[in-house]
């Protein structure tokens, strides 16, 4: 989902926003309140000397809701994000980002539960793809599958490296069967699909 979620607004389109709520002495908005803004998003939660800090719900006018925590108006600690196209994050966020462990459930049904970084799959984590049932559980890198992970399918897996969400190099398949084929993966001219391994279209495969 490429919608950033981000509430960023100039000083002066903040003032035009209008507030309903408590303030403290300072006049500042401090403590629950309300306010729409100019472009038709809605926050309503805590703040802190003038600034969205604590609990609150951020509805955008495309539909997008942020339900969660925010530190001086940025996403920050646990939260929900329900994006415009029925996708959703649960998770933690840094700075506006997701970044920790959170689990995205993706429009099509897909799911990540996992790791994260500057919005990036990375670090530990796992796939399940829905359509298929199969899932690729390991390390991640910028969103990327990559060094040691598994590919599990209804009645067999393959263990072994990953680069660029190719597998790559020395691996082996283990059928349910009890019979495993250990080999190695090289380079190839064949397409590669980033959304699912399939064998049948994976860099080619030499048995040892």
């Amino acid at each position: 989902m490429s919608f950033s979620g981000s509430e960023d607004l100039n000083e002066e389109l903040s003032k035009l926003a209008s507030y309903e709520g408590e303030r403290n002495d300072a006049g500042q908005r401090h403590g629950v309140g309300r306010s729409v803004l100019p472009n038709g998003d809605m926050y309503q939660g805590r703040y802190e000397h003038g600034e969205r800090h604590g609990q609150g719900t951020y509805r955008f006018k495309n539909g997008a809701v942020y339900v969660g925590e925010y530190f001086k108006n940025l996403k920050h600690g646990q939260g929900t994000f329900y994006y415009p196209d029925g996708s959703k994050y649960d998770g933690l966020w840094v700075n506006d980002l997701r970044q920790g462990r959170g689990v995205y459930t993706y429009s099509n049904g897909d799911t990540y539960d996992g790791e994260w970084l500057n919005h990036f799959r990375h670090g530990q984590g796992k796939y399940c793809y829905k359509n298929t049932g199969s899932k690729y559980v390991g390390s991640w890198v910028n969103g990327k599958m990559q060094s040691a992970g598994e590919y599990i399918h209804a009645n067999h897996r393959y263990q072994g490296n990953f680069f660029n969400n190719k597998p790559n190099g020395a691996g082996k398949f283990v059928f349910d069967i009890g019979c495993e084929q250990h080999g190695e993966f090289q380079e190839s001219q064949q397409n590669f699909s980033d959304d699912e391994w399939d064998e049948t279209g994976a860099p080619r495969w030499v048995p040892q």
